[in-house]
This record gives C-alpha cells, sequence and structure tokens, in this order.
C-alpha cells in the first residue's frame, strides 16, 4: 500500500484582478479583457521530521508575493510570434510598452502597470505554469525545500481553471 502525503491551499486571499487578451488562432486576436483569478496551490511530498511536507505559512507567503506582482497590472506574453513586446520612453515621461499584433492592432501601456511574461499567451494553462515555477523559486530562495510535485490552478471566472502539475 502506498502513502501519499499533500497539503492544499485555497485561501481567500489568492486572487488577483489583471487585465489580459490573447490570441485564439494565428489569425484572431480577443479584446482586452479582465478577471479576478482565483488561485490554488497543492504540494505533495514526504513529511520532514515534524510531519510537514511544507510549512504552511513558507507556502502562504510564497503565493501572496507572487500574485501580489499580478495584481492590478496588464499581463503581456513576450513569447507570442504574433506579437511585438517592446518598451521605450514615453512622449510625456515615464516608459511605455507598447504591443502589437501582427502589424494591424496596437496598444500603448505605461510600463509600471505591465508584467511582461515569456508566455506563448496569458492563459490560465501558462499562468497557472509561471505562478508554479515563480512559487517553486520563492521557497527555495527562503530556504525551503521545494516540494517533490505541486499543483496550480488557475480559476478566471467561477468553474473554469487551468492547471498545471510537475512531479
Amino acid at each position: 500500500m502506498t502513502e501519499r502525503f499533500e497539503v492544499q491551499l485555497r485561501k481567500a486571499v489568492h486572487v488577483f484582478a489583471a487585465g489580459h487578451f490573447i490570441t485564439l488562432n494565428d489569425d484572431l486576436c480577443e479584446p482586452i479583457h479582465g478577471h479576478n483569478w482565483t488561485v490554488g496551490v497543492d504540494v505533495a511530498g514526504e513529511p520532514d521530521a515534524h510531519g510537514m511536507v511544507v510549512d504552511f505559512i513558507a507556502l502562504r507567503d510564497a503565493v501572496t508575493a507572487v500574485l501580489a506582482r499580478l495584481d492590478h497590472k496588464m499581463l503581456l506574453p513576450t513569447a507570442n510570434p504574433w506579437l511585438t513586446v517592446t518598451t521605450a520612453p514615453g512622449p510625456h515621461g515615464g516608459d511605455e510598452t507598447t504591443v502589437t499584433y501582427r502589424g494591424r492592432r496596437r496598444w500603448v501601456f505605461p510600463a509600471d502597470e505591465c508584467v511582461l511574461m515569456p508566455l506563448a499567451n496569458t492563459t490560465s494553462e501558462w499562468l497557472a505554469r509561471w505562478i508554479g515555477l515563480s512559487v517553486a523559486e520563492s521557497l527555495a530562495a527562503s530556504g525551503h525545500p521545494i516540494p517533490r510535485a505541486i499543483r496550480v490552478s488557475v480559476d478566471e471566472c467561477l468553474g473554469q481553471s487551468g492547471v498545471w502539475e510537475r512531479g
């Protein structure tokens, strides 16, 4: 008989509000819109000498810090072959981030209100992966072991989630 130990984190504060858009196929880009994204994180592994797979407080703090970087921002994918994303000084001071879709559509945002993400699209699935890797990196940086398995769900509206799992 095998055993599995897992910690599930579902906190009311693990929500972030952010704008995005995605390219739906090679020739269709949806309009800018936003969501109140809800994030859940599950980690599995062997309990340590104190009986914990992970310290709940360390995991909570890591997730909170990662989501704070996304809250009230415009999420922009930089690895999308149909988008060009550039940041340069704006004409009125401050940097601006410009996004062009296939030379046909163009958006300009204050750079400090954007998060440039090395993703092909800012879908729930890719955001779940980015969040999961960022949480693991944050745990490691604070001296906590990275759990053997991690699963992240990103719900963009009630009942509609993208999920990423490693391990």
